[in-house]
């Protein structure tokens, strides 16, 4: 069993590696991508001739360990003020310059504020901080490893990737009620209904973003309501959902490959 996963396609794009990707996926007993798009992408780029199934990635959600209250109070977030929510790597395609030129948009009048679950260091991007105006708006938390306390301390996800296989970030707001506004970009629509469990916008329109983040900001009845839809969602992307498919998937192979 192989998994196309992303650092496969990173690979599959390059002339060294490509011929040793498509023998090890080629050679497989089953392969699996975690969307349609990685498997697309995937397939296309290594002209695979094997079927690939599509296992969509799962988000097991501790319980958080302080209250909402607390942890806002933690961050000096007022009961009323909306806070957005970015976790990732910070890595060049989540295009964090966007998020920042994104929030920069927003009405100066909504007291949000931004916090950036970093999985590496933020500090060069404290410049584009400072140069956008937005110091006090946000706040950058590295090496987090209890990310459902401050999870469900969130109002809304945002989230600005030029390309994305899935985007778990996105999941595990969900499981918490939280909406997300995103770039309709790779699996991410596999994940975010549109207008269902949160906002998509064009790739690279900072514009198109912070007019869909600005009406889920004025607009509290609506962001709860898809913040109801998206923790429904998530359901389908729970454990309880997705390990049996896997499982049914070894199931098969092995007794494909006993006959």
């Amino acid at each position: 069993l192989a998994a196309a996963d992303d650092a496969a396609l990173v690979l599959a794009r390059d002339p060294a590696f490509a011929p040793a990707i498509r023998h090890a996926l080629q050679s497989s007993d089953a392969v699996t991508a975690v969307s349609q798009f990685l498997a697309a992408e995937t397939h296309d780029a290594l002209n695979l001739d094997v079927p690939t199934t599509v296992i969509h990635n799962f988000f097991t959600p501790q319980q958080p360990r302080r209250t909402r209250e607390a942890v806002r109070d933690e961050l000096k977030i007022a009961p009323d003020q909306p806070l957005l929510m970015h976790l990732s790597n910070l890595r060049p395609l989540k295009r964090i310059d966007l998020l920042l030129h994104t929030l920069a948009l927003l009405p100066r009048e909504i007291p949000f504020k931004l916090l950036v679950l970093a999985g590496d260091s933020f500090a060069p991007f404290a410049g584009e901080v400072e140069r956008l105006g937005l110091q006090g708006r946000v706040i950058a938390l590295e090496g987090v490893t209890d990310i459902e306390d401050y999870l469900h301390a969130a109002d809304l996800g945002l989230f600005t990737s030029d390309t994305e296989s899935f985007c778990l970030s996105i999941l595990e707001l969900m499981c918490f009620g939280v909406p997300s506004v995103a770039t309709r970009v790779g699996g991410i629509p596999e994940v975010l209904l549109d207008n269902v469990t949160g906002l998509l916008a064009p790739a690279g329109d900072a514009a198109a973003l912070a007019s869909q983040v600005t009406a889920l900001l004025r607009g509290p009845p609506r962001r709860s309501a898809l913040g109801v839809a998206a923790r429904a969602r998530a359901e389908r992307f729970s454990a309880p959902v997705i390990v049996p498919q896997y499982e049914a998937l070894y199931a098969q192979t092995l007794a494909t490959r006993a006959r």
